[in-house]
């Protein structure tokens, strides 16, 4: 048979709410960090890396397509930081491109919302330059790139192709914890619950 503590009922509640807030801050962590990098972004790379490296085997051509296509790919990346959306009158959400007077809508916009909230903080540079630090990892150390631009790295640098994807996922993710991402861009889309705390 156990007895409550019926002097101190407050001290249980206030341990549990501490214990909820750390994980729900977590919790929010990963979820930032599953939006770090564009889901399309990476599928369209790793799907046509191989094509464009010619599974490894590179000549000076495939050498400069596969550059462009990380450059591009880098690009998405970075861009991806700065779309918004929200939620109109309409019951439609409305995607944008968060700008330094606010936001620059689609063009069938619903102009009722309060666009200067959506302006461009500090927060998202960090979240666009963590996006793009980790598509340089997963890009620059993807197996075709690496026989393609250099061959012997693998070989001779084994240590480093195995240690810097998670030691580089792990100092992102813990900024990121930090600033995080309050945007919903495309595949993260606005709620009307959401779009009232989105900045």
């Amino acid at each position: 048979m156990k007895i409550r503590d019926s002097k101190n009922p407050s001290s249980t509640s206030g341990k549990r709410k501490e214990k909820e807030s750390k994980t729900d801050k977590a919790l929010k962590g990963i979820e930032n960090f599953i939006r770090l990098l564009p889901t399309g972004t990476i599928f369209f790379f790793r799907s046509q890396n191989p094509l464009f490296t010619h599974n490894g085997d590179c000549h000076t051509v495939n050498k400069v397509f596969t550059g462009i296509l990380i450059v591009v790919c880098s690009f998405s990346c970075f861009f991806s930081a700065f779309i918004d959306s929200f939620v109109g009158s309409d019951g439609l959400v409305h995607y944008g491109i968060a700008t330094i007077d606010g936001f620059w809508p689609s063009p069938a916009s619903d102009w009722s919302v309060d666009l200067k909230k959506y302006k461009i903080i500090l927060g998202d540079f960090v979240v666009a330059l963590c996006t793009l630090i980790m598509f340089a990892v997963v890009s620059l150390l993807d197996p075709n790139t690496l026989q393609c631009y250099y061959p012997s790295f693998e070989s001779t640098q084994h240590l480093w192709v195995m240690l810097l994807p998670p030691v580089v996922a792990f100092l992102v993710t813990a900024v990121f914890i930090y600033f995080g991402t309050k945007r919903h861009g495309f595949g993260y889309p606005s709620s009307p619950t959401t779009t009232q705390d989105s900045c």
